[in-house]
């Protein structure tokens, strides 16, 4: 594979203390320097993204008196993808005296990840979940509370406890409101000037260092430059480059992917999450998917009929002829095992014949058991706006028919490479929530990522940062400095291009093609060969896209063709990596089922000998460089991964 990338020096990360683990974020936060109140009022940042990582992240820092200029494409910043996340947030509280603790959620999520994790990083998430459930609850998230009033909890997918705080099936949407009020207050109080409708094209590079962005005003078409003394990127992941996602269409990797041209390492690129509750496609005219919860499978069972090429009503089939495959390949878990492994379960049924619905593409979640337990009124507390949804989405009631499910692209592991105090491989550059990759592995576990999100924003960047802020004031950039004019050039000049090539395809239909070839040769299963495939289909649409591409009208307007040709011209990049990252990957890892590396019984097979490392790539122009940061395991036991 020498030609299609070389290998460079390994990286760490040296930021991590020594020590006893549980002892790692409080020694780092008190060996930390800080800027005292005065001096922060000289400070400025720029965060990128008003998410549920970004908007935390801009109203802390903040409300600590620095200077941020806050950024987003949206025309407001609660309406941020973050707004759609349903099930709930994980927080190792123990309320359930069923188990839990730190150590456990530490544990589950490493063990979910399947061990392509790092451990100090995950040992201080499961701290700080604690504290996060308190901030919001101070806040007014109205989380759902037992009959007695105290906060109620559920489970998901890869744990046997109920740690999940959840507000019906809109948890995202009041988290993201939240830090929506926060990020508001400091806005009125003038330490936040909020930049909406406004999209990063470029990243300011001064001597090595992230001084700043070229941002585009999407309704009057005018290129700014915005500089400031650290920059934080928190614009979320890039599962759009499979075209079908459960991602708002608006998702991109632009912000992540110019960092990472100018210097930033990408992390395992090619880690994406296939979410096992998602309604099926049900047709070419799509052009997004919609999630549903994984909540819903607390209490839907998950089956297909016995027989292939059974297409009787799910009524008609009588229990002995349906098989509740996940309750029997894996009994300790049942319809609760991680992602990875309820969608790769789900994709085998449906290659076997045995899947229901248009195509076969889909299995039943079925609370027919659940509505006879509980009735029909505790089940519609719990999940009703998800069902009302459903039935608006398809047409069908879940309280008469069971659901259909099937997997589909939902959240990255992979993102920029940063070390434990969030800052990337460019000084001044942090990076946070799911732009990142430090957290999840090979595989999130549900209601992990509003998890990660909160505590990146409210609690760990804010303690990190500082230190870097601390070494300043910093040298004054001004707007003709040669650095700042060159970044600004040369997004007029791919603005330009774009503009002029006036070919006879919309950006659009090249996106299409593009997230096909990845769902097919980049999914949930790879081979060498399909790869390669791949690749060399990605290269010639690339090719094409800049030469028949047609953008109508100008830049100086709004202009949404002009928009998506940029992003696509970027995710056939990131594409093009994620092939080779996952090329390179000779493993079964997560959902990265390697058809190659498989056990007798068709698990997926990790080689640990050869791949227990992070993948951090450098890009070069050409063959990316390849940078090992050796993943090792003090606390957690590396095991085959068994939910049985």
């Amino acid at each position: 594979m020498s030609e299609l990338f070389t290998e460079g020096a390994p990286i760490e990360d040296t930021r991590a203390p020594a020590g006893p683990i549980e002892e790692r974020w409080d020694k780092r936060r008190f060996g930390g320097k800080l800027v005292n109140p005065a001096n922060r009022r000289k400070l400025s940042v720029i965060v990128v993204g008003t998410g549920l990582a970004g908007g935390s992240a801009a109203a802390t820092l903040g409300e600590l008196g620095y200077q941020v200029k806050s950024f987003c494409y949206q025309d407001s910043p609660r309406r941020a993808h973050s707004i759609a996340a349903q099930g709930g947030i994980n927080a190792a509280k123990n309320y359930r005296n069923d188990g839990d603790s730190i150590q456990r959620l530490f544990y589950d999520t490493v063990k979910g990840g399947d061990y392509r994790s790092r451990e100090s990083n995950v040992y201080r998430l499961a701290q700080v979940s604690v504290e996060i459930i308190d901030q919001c609850v101070a806040q007014g998230v109205p989380f759902a509370r037992d009959y007695g009033g105290l906060l109620d909890t559920r489970s998901f997918g890869g744990v046997q406890v109920s740690r999940t705080f959840y507000a019906r099936g809109q948890t995202g949407q009041q988290l993201l409101l939240g830090a929506y009020q926060a990020l508001e207050r400091q806005i009125a109080a003038g330490t936040v000037e909020m930049f909406s409708r406004h999209e990063m094209l470029e990243l300011i590079v001064v001597d090595g260092v992230a001084r700043g962005i070229v941002a585009r005003d999407m309704v009057t078409g005018e290129i700014e430059t915005h500089l400031a003394d650290a920059v934080v990127l928190a614009s979320g992941g890039y599962g759009n480059v499979f075209f079908l996602s459960t991602n708002a269409k608006g998702c991109n990797v632009t912000a992540t992917w110019r960092a990472h041209r100018k210097g930033a390492l990408f992390a395992n690129p090619c880690y994406t999450q296939i979410h096992p509750t998602c309604i099926p496609q049900s047709g070419e005219h799509q052009s997004k998917l919609t999630l549903m919860s994984e909540s819903l499978r607390n209490d839907g069972r998950v089956w297909v009929p016995v027989t292939k090429g059974d297409t009787r009503r799910p009524a008609d089939i009588p229990e002995d002829e349906r098989d509740y495959y996940l309750e029997r390949i894996y009994p300790s878990f049942g319809n609760l095992v991680p992602r990875d492994i309820a969608s790769r379960a789900a994709k085998n049924v449906c290659d076997e014949g045995r899947g229901v619905g248009p195509g076969g593409l889909g299995v039943y979640l079925d609370f027919a058991d659940a509505i006879a337990r509980l009735g029909r009124d505790a089940v519609a507390a719990k999940y009703g706006n998800l069902f009302e949804m459903y039935e608006r989405i398809t047409g069908e009631d879940p309280f008469e028919v069971p659901m259909r499910i099937y997997p589909a692209v939902h959240y990255t592991m992979g993102g920029l490479w940063v070390d434990y105090d969030l800052q990337s491989t460019i000084p001044g550059l942090f990076v946070v929530g799911e732009a990142n990759f430090s957290d999840h592995g090979a595989n999130r576990l549900g209601a992990s990522a509003l998890m990660q999100g909160l505590a990146d924003g409210y609690f760990v960047l804010p303690n990190t940062i500082s230190d870097y802020l601390a070494k300043g004031p910093f040298e004054k950039i001004g707007e003709d400095h040669e650095a700042v004019v060159e970044a600004r050039a040369a997004v007029e000049g791919r603005i330009e291009k774009l503009l002029s090539i006036d070919g006879d395809r919309t950006p659009d239909s090249f996106h299409r093609e593009l997230g096909a070839v990845m769902w097919e040769y980049c999914g949930m299963e790879r081979t060498d060969a399909g790869l390669r495939k791949a690749l060399d289909r990605i290269r010639e649409l690339r090719e094409e896209f800049w030469t028949r591409v047609k953008v109508p009208g100008e830049n100086e307007e709004l202009n949404q063709n002009l928009e998506k040709a940029g992003r696509i011209a970027d995710f056939f990049e990131l594409a093009e990596l994620m092939c080779i990252d996952a090329l390179h990957r000779e493993e079964s890892c997560g959902g990265h089922f390697r058809a190659e590396s498989q056990t007798p019984d068709g698990e997926a097979l990790r080689d640990d000998e050869r791949f227990a490392y992070v993948a951090a790539w450098e890009y070069t122009g050409h063959a990316p460089v390849l940078h090992k940061e050796n993943l090792e395991y003090e606390y957690v036991k590396m095991t085959q991964r068994s939910y049985k």
